[in-house]
């Protein structure tokens, strides 16, 4: 009985020592995630919507005038 434990248990391990073995080491590298930079010089969009309505609030401004007075002469009636 010890002998064909023997011989099982060797048969067993020469087996599983040669499938261990087979492929080699696995070696698992992580990919390293490239990320695009920005240019610094980036400022969007909001600024170039920003500049032209400062422009026109300044530029049009409100009507702080007085309005004017029609004056009618008496002989024009």
């Amino acid at each position: 009985m010890n002998k064909l434990l023997a011989s099982t248990l060797a048969s067993a391990l020469v087996l599983s020592a040669a499938t261990a073995h087979a492929g080699g080491p696995v070696v698992i590298e992580e990919e390293e995630e490239v990320v695009a930079e920005k240019p610094a010089s980036s400022a969007g969009i909001l600024p170039l919507l920003l500049i032209p309505i400062i422009l026109c609030v300044a530029l049009c401004g409100g009507d702080d005038d007085e309005p004017q007075r029609m004056i009618i002469d008496e002989e024009d009636l």
